[in-house]
C-alpha cells in the first residue's frame, strides 16, 4: 500500500538535521507496517497530479494555522475535500487535524488556553493514552461526517474518526521525547516559562504510548478505527 505524505511544514535547521524531516518521522512511525510512501511538498505547491496518486494520505503538522491565508492551504483544502469525496482514506497530524476539519465545514481557532506542550494524557473512550503534543491552535466547532472519539482538559476535540474515510489527532505520535526536548529548548525564549516548567514535569513521569503507530496502519488498511475506542 502506498501512502502519499503530505508535506506541510519542515523543523528548524539544526532539528532537521538532528531528527530528519516530518515525512522521516513518519517513515519512522510507520516503519515494519507494510507501506511505500511517498512525499508530496505541498508547501512549496507540490501537489499529487490526482487524488488517487496513492492509497492513502497522510498530512503532516505545520508552522502555520490552517486559517492562514496561504495559498496552497487553501488548495490543500479542496484537495482533502476531492480525496474525502473519492474516498480514498486521510490521516491527519495536529495542522493534519485541523486543516481538514476546516476543508470539510468545521473551525479552527487559536485557543484560549495558549499552548499544549510535551506528553499530554487523552482519553480515548475510558482508555488513557499519552502522545506528545505541540500546539496552540484547536478545532473548536466539529465539522459534519466527524466522530470525536479523544479528549483531554486542555483539548477538547483531540481526534476525529470521520467513518471509514478519515482518522486524526491533535497530537504528535510521530514526535519522539529527544525531539520535544530539543525543540523546547530551542523554543525556551518564546514560550512562557509555565509552558516550559509543565512540559518538562510530565516529561519526568509520562512516556508516549506505544500502539498508535499501529491504529493508523489498521486505519489505512482495513478503514477501522481498531484500538481507537468511541469517546
Amino acid at each position: 500500500m502506498k501512502i502519499g505524505i503530505l508535506e506541510t511544514g519542515r523543523p528548524l535547521g539544526v532539528l532537521k538535521d538532528k531528527h530528519g524531516a516530518f515525512p522521516d518521522m513518519m517513515h519512522r512511525l510507520l516503519r515494519g507496517q507494510g507501506f511505500t510512501f511517498e512525499t508530496f511538498a505541498v508547501l512549496d505547491d507540490r501537489f499529487p497530479a490526482s487524488v488517487t496518486e496513492c492509497d492513502g494520505w497522510l498530512i503532516t503538522g505545520s508552522r502555520n494555522s490552517a486559517y492562514d491565508e496561504e495559498s496552497w492551504i487553501r488548495r490543500l483544502e479542496q484537495f482533502l475535500r476531492d480525496a474525502y469525496a473519492a474516498d480514498v482514506p486521510i490521516v491527519g497530524i495536529c495542522f493534519g487535524h485541523q486543516v481538514l476539519a476546516k476543508a470539510l465545514g468545521g473551525k479552527v481557532e487559536k485557543a484560549p488556553q495558549g499552548w499544549g506542550v510535551g506528553p499530554t494524557e487523552y482519553d480515548f473512550g475510558g482508555c488513557a493514552t499519552v502522545i506528545n503534543a505541540w500546539h496552540q491552535d484547536q478545532v473548536t466547532e466539529i465539522p459534519a461526517g466527524a466522530t470525536r472519539i479523544a479528549t483531554s482538559p486542555f483539548c477538547e476535540n483531540a481526534a476525529f474518526v470521520y467513518g471509514k474515510r478519515a482518522l486524526t489527532y491533535q497530537a504528535h505520535p510521530e514526535f519522539t521525547p529527544g525531539f520535544v526536548r530539543d525543540l523546547m529548548e530551542m523554543r525556551r525564549q518564546l514560550l512562557p516559562a509555565e509552558v516550559i516548567g509543565n512540559a518538562e514535569k510530565s516529561m519526568e513521569r509520562m512516556e508516549p504510548s506505544t500502539h498508535l503507530a499501529g491504529e493508523i496502519a489498521h486505519f489505512f488498511r482495513t478503514r477501522d478505527i481498531g484500538g481507537v475506542r468511541k469517546a
